[in-house]
């Protein structure tokens, strides 16, 4: 019985098009980019560099302020606990984030909060989104930054990002966005003149281990970063060692076929989003999360009565879906984005994640699920 991927938030399919570029610079074109003395490096350094600009042209940045990491956890930790020495040596210990954080963004803040830095976790409304006015209105002159992610990976809500940033800008409060899962989907949003933009390629369809972290100028001015690791003058000096070309790769032909299908993908996405919300309608649930500010590849639903563990496993021979994070899963409390909305404790103990690619879910009989739902519920 063929199971149907909707986990898409978790990670997804490689395209049979990037597997080919990056078995290309695996097999064929290998060489270090480091390389200076001969024609495998110097093609290699090529590619590197094309691709850095490619990327950087989705965020409306120059090449140079992009630097290649293994992933937007990585990204994260570099952004936040690179910019802590700076808040301590200006005494801006102050930073603002929201309690629906990407536990890749709460877990390096809360190592800060031992540090001595004060960290403003914001609530979100009942709707999952984290207000403008909110954030205004925590700010000081000693709020070194703030920090806010552009599309929630449980309920899909999206945050006003370019809103704030144009007004943070106006300030000395940098501002970080992790962009996980917005990356290529909403690049509009991305534009906007943020400070630094955490970005991973296996939301795409790019391998895993591939991210980038942006590093956006302010005029002449750098974010003041400092490294978390040392050994090497790669990509500035903020993430030494030897660059995966043939990830690098895959993550730029992966924005690339993103971008020419990009139309596409979102209206079969949202085509999906509402013939499954048509079928669904036979049921008693709950919709986590705004839809009128939301991507349409992502639902967080909670079935009356049905607990949503239970449900999984029903469901194991039909469809691959989640609870929540990936990084979270392992762990049977309450969903901590549904908690710090506000919901009842029996919504929020059993929100089901539905995530989908549109050409992996063409074939998905809805009807099994409403099926699996009626039977708790009756």
């Amino acid at each position: 019985m063929l199971v149907t991927y909707m986990d898409a938030a978790a990670t997804t399919r490689v395209d049979s098009r990037v597997a080919e570029v990056v078995m290309h610079w695996m097999t064929e074109d290998f060489g270090n980019a480091g390389s200076r003395t001969h024609d495998y490096g110097a093609r290699a350094k090529r590619a590197v560099g094309q691709a850095r600009g490619q990327l950087a042209a989705q965020l409306a940045a120059e090449s140079n302020e992009l630097i290649f990491t293994s992933g937007a956890t990585e990204s994260n930790n570099i952004a936040l606990l690179g910019l802590a020495p700076h808040g301590e040596l200006t005494g801006r210990r102050h930073i603002i984030t929201s309690a629906i954080e990407h536990k890749a963004v709460i877990e390096p803040l809360e190592h800060l909060q031992s540090r001595g830095f004060e960290v403003d976790f914001l609530k979100p409304d009942q709707c999952g989104r984290v207000s403008v006015e909110a954030v205004q209105e925590r700010l000081r002159p000693e709020t070194l930054l703030v920090s806010l992610m552009h599309v929630n990976n449980e309920t899909g809500v999206i945050q006003p990002v370019a809103e704030l940033a144009r007004i943070l800008r106006e300030t000395p409060t940098y501002f970080h966005v992790d962009a996980a899962q917005g990356f290529a989907k909403l690049p509009e949003d991305l534009t906007a003149p943020i400070d630094l933009v955490s970005i991973s390629g296996h939301k795409i369809g790019a391998p895993k281990g591939v991210g980038a972290l942006l590093v956006r100028k302010r005029g002449w001015d750098r974010v003041p970063l400092q490294p978390l690791m040392f050994g090497g003058g790669q990509e500035r000096k903020l993430r030494p060692g030897t660059l995966p070309v043939p990830l690098i790769m895959g993550l730029a032909k992966a924005e690339e076929v993103f971008r020419n299908e990009h139309q596409q993908w979102l209206a079969g996405a949202q085509k999906f989003r509402e013939q499954l919300l048509g079928e669904l309608a036979a049921t008693r649930f709950h919709l986590n999360g705004d839809p009128d500010h939301a991507v349409p590849h992502i639902l967080n639903i909670s079935f009356d009565e049905v607990d949503a563990e239970a449900l999984i496993v029903r469901l194991k021979n039909v469809a691959a879906v989640a609870t929540g994070s990936a990084c979270t899963s392992a762990s049977y409390t309450p969903s901590h984005v549904l908690t710090a909305m506000g919901l009842p404790e029996k919504v929020s103990s059993n929100g089901l994640r539905l995530s989908w690619f549109p050409s992996q879910v063409e074939d998905f009989d809805a009807a099994e699920l409403v099926a699996a739902v009626n039977q708790f519920q009756q």
